[in-house]
């Protein structure tokens, strides 16, 4: 998979249920929500590095910034479910 276009759209698909499965986790958690997000953040940041690792040695997978873009969206996506989960419930 070569297509900017389509690893693009991965990249967008895949921060918004970032961010969707880190609200319902915010919104599930009985205390510090914001914290239950983070961790679910830091379970993608740990699953990410370990697909960059392999993509990025392996050129014929496709561009690295594609997992390199993986590793860096997780916890930004993470904190903003969070923080939208806080907003909704004020």
């Amino acid at each position: 998979m070569h297509d900017p276009g389509r690893l693009l759209l991965a990249l967008t698909d895949r921060s918004v249920y970032a961010v969707l499965g880190s609200f319902v986790a915010a919104r599930c958690a009985p205390h510090r929500p914001m914290r239950h997000a983070l961790a679910l953040g830091l379970v993608g940041l740990a699953l990410s590095l370990v697909g960059a690792s392999v993509a990025i040695t392996s050129r014929a997978l496709g561009p690295a910034w594609y997992p390199i873009a993986l590793v860096l969206t997780a916890l930004p996506c993470a904190w903003l479910g969070g923080a939208l989960q806080a907003q909704l419930a004020n």
